[in-house]
């Protein structure tokens, strides 16, 4: 697994942001059970930015001006035919890019409780999912995501992101 990040935010430095993406790519990939066609390493590349940043990304492909935790560009269309189903398999090994807003990202684990490098690490793997062609949409393919979520957490040792 190759996690590209480019640091236009310091701070991402000083959370050790390339070690909790590694991690939880490599977390999710196992998980899934998915290898890359052709003896490839998959490559996600990560931008690890402010809320300004995003909330100009987020107005621009979402059309939504304000800041939000992390977004996500697939290179192909995975989503399943069927809600609640499991998305195709990557056939390309750069699988998209990743944008996460540090302000965001930390006010959003002080209100919750958790530590920051948890919730970075939830959004990460998230984030990757959505890559995956994994969504929320519905209630049938975030009842899918969410789960796989908890599942993938776990066996990094992070609880229940949903849990009160």
């Amino acid at each position: 697994m190759i996690v590209d990040v480019v640091v236009e935010d310091d701070r991402w430095d000083a959370a050790g942001l390339e070690v909790l993406a590694e991690r939880a790519a490599n977390a999710t990939f196992a998980h899934l059970s998915l290898t890359p066609p052709f003896g490839d390493a998959f490559e996600v590349s990560l931008l690890a930015c402010d809320d300004t940043r995003i909330a100009v990304l987020n107005a621009d492909f979402r059309d939504k001006p304000a800041p939000t935790n992390v977004l996500s560009w697939p290179s192909e269309e995975r989503a399943s035919d069927q809600a609640g189903g499991p998305p195709q398999p990557p056939t390309d090994p750069e699988l998209g890019d990743i944008a996460i807003a540090f302000e965001t990202c930390a006010r959003e684990a002080a209100e919750q409780g958790k530590d920051f490098p948890t919730h970075v690490s939830h959004l990460l793997v998230h984030g990757i999912l959505h890559l995956l062609g994994y969504d929320h949409i519905d209630d049938k393919d975030a009842a899918l995501m969410e789960g796989l979520e908890v599942e993938i957490l776990g066996k990094m040792g992070i609880c229940n992101p949903y849990k009160g």
